[in-house]
């Protein structure tokens, strides 16, 4: 198997290149939604309207919620109603929930996808995607493990141009991310509810207080202690929610007193406001600069990017706060975010993505697919290609190294996707010449375009090009 690879931009190339930032910065080009044309354009798709989300919405949690409490409700009416004529038909109705909610979970990966197909904001969906990997939360049960979507509606895609305090208190204290890092039981050691029950008392969980400093914030290397841990997670202790109003803080569970995290002392009473100090605090800390800066270079630039542009965008960060926008500008506007060869692989929904925006597949070959198809062209062929659709193996999100996905199965699985998926969802496939310079771009070396040319099948063709979108 060969792979194409970007070559390296000369001296002369290290300014803005309108393809280049398509394929470095969004998901590659399309033959129906003109390249961006600036920097600037860029960053005004992140802070102007979200115009993607208007025309392909997906429900917020807020909304989703009221699944959550229309469940709840009939389960309650079903124990109540055990034993009697009435207990099969509630049973139904919950099935017909949880049916609906599955089907809901497709419909909004369909929608993920055209975002990304047909949308000229595609820094912005790759920056979704970032942060959403970044802030990783999963249902675990129920009607939860269909909520990611709905999450990062609520907690992300609003937060994309403003500060990272400000999505880093959204993410932390959502109830996802509260069930998902086991936190909604967290009890204060000297708390009223522990002294209750002090024989099964087991201390305060600290799953959310150390993803908080080793994920979200200071990093794994961070300039923190098991102390501060322990002291984090007793301040988030009674950070919890309920099903009929979400977020929730219980005094009961809170531990009285302050906490002492990174040297500084929170909460001389129990409250949230306290929550959302520390985590402004974590927000603006340098270490937390260094890593925002250093996992945006790499995830955008290559796995060993350049040390100065590193510290360019941690400089950024810094001076503004973690104000978004600057940090972005600060990324782009650096030399080596150009003049870098684009080397860095594509994790398997990316490629996927990345090949059905140069396919330019229409809307309603998507959103006419029932479950049973999208599983059989995109869940099951993503799980060979090692990445099952929302669902990584821990809170630390998918990895970023190219060798995590290059791997004999998923490259095969790749190949497999691309020789056959194409040619299910489009009535004909294109012109393999045409194809080549809008899915890969003019510079494309002659090698690529003779294998084109060469291949026995329109179809092999197809599949060998979208196979350099690797």
């Amino acid at each position: 198997l060969w792979v194409y690879r970007q070559p390296e931009m000369s001296v002369a190339h290290m300014m803005f290149s309108p393809e280049f930032a398509e394929k470095r910065f969004g998901y590659g080009l399309s033959p129906d939604v003109p390249p961006v044309t600036s920097v600037e354009a860029m960053l005004d798709g992140v802070r102007g309207p979200d115009f993607l989300q208007q025309q392909y919405p997906i429900e917020p949690f807020s909304t989703f919620r009221a699944r959550m409490i229309e469940k709840k409700r009939a389960t309650k009416q079903r124990k109540k109603a055990r034993g009697t004529a009435d207990e099969r038909k509630i049973r139904k109705q919950i099935r017909l929930m949880q049916r609906d909610a599955r089907q809901a979970k497709v419909r909004w990966f369909h929608q993920t996808l055209l975002r990304r197909i047909h949308g000229g904001q595609n820094f912005r969906e790759r920056l979704t995607y970032f942060w959403g990997d970044h802030f990783t939360a999963l249902g675990k049960q129920g009607l939860l493990r269909r909520a990611t979507s709905p999450y990062l509606e609520e907690t992300v895609r609003p937060h994309l141009a403003g500060r990272f305090a400000d999505m880093l208190i959204a993410c932390v204290t959502h109830p996802l991310m509260v069930h998902y890092l086991d936190q909604e039981r967290s009890a204060g050691p000297n708390s009223l509810s522990a002294q209750k029950r002090k024989d099964k008392f087991k201390g305060a969980n600290e799953n959310l207080a150390r993803e908080v400093l080793e994920l979200h914030t200071l990093g794994v290397d961070g300039p923190y202690t098991q102390n501060d841990v322990r002291e984090l997670a007793e301040l988030f202790a009674g950070l919890t929610y309920k099903i009929e109003s979400g977020l929730h803080f219980r005094k009961n569970m809170a531990e009285p007193g302050a906490d002492e995290v990174l040297g500084r002392t929170y909460r001389e009473d129990e409250s949230l406001g306290a929550v959302h100090d520390v985590l402004h605090d974590l927000a603006i800390h340098p270490a937390t600069a260094a890593t925002v800066a250093r996992k945006l270079s790499i995830h955008f630039v290559s796995d060993t990017p350049d040390e100065a542009l590193i510290q360019h965008v941690e400089s950024a960060y810094l001076a503004s706060g973690g104000e978004f926008m600057p940090v972005y500008a600060a990324l782009l506007e650096h030399p080596s975010a150009w003049n870098t060869p684009a080397v860095n692989v594509k994790p398997p929904i990316e490629f996927v993505s990345s090949a059905l925006r140069a396919l330019a597949i229409p809307e309603v070959a998507l959103t006419e697919l029932n479950e049973k198809k999208t599983m059989a062209y995109f869940y099951a062929p993503l799980r060979l290609m090692g990445q099952i659709w929302q669902k990584p193996d821990g809170p630390d999100g998918w990895p970023e190294e190219d060798s995590a996905w290059i791997t004999p199965q998923g490259l095969a699985a790749r190949l497999e996707w691309a020789a056959t998926v194409p040619a299910r969802l489009l009535n004909e496939l294109p012109d393999p010449p045409n194809f080549v310079d809008d899915a890969l771009g003019a510079d494309v070396p002659e090698r690529v375009r003779f294998a084109a040319r060469a291949a026995e099948s329109r179809n092999e063709a197809i599949a060998l090009v979208l196979a350099c979108l690797l």
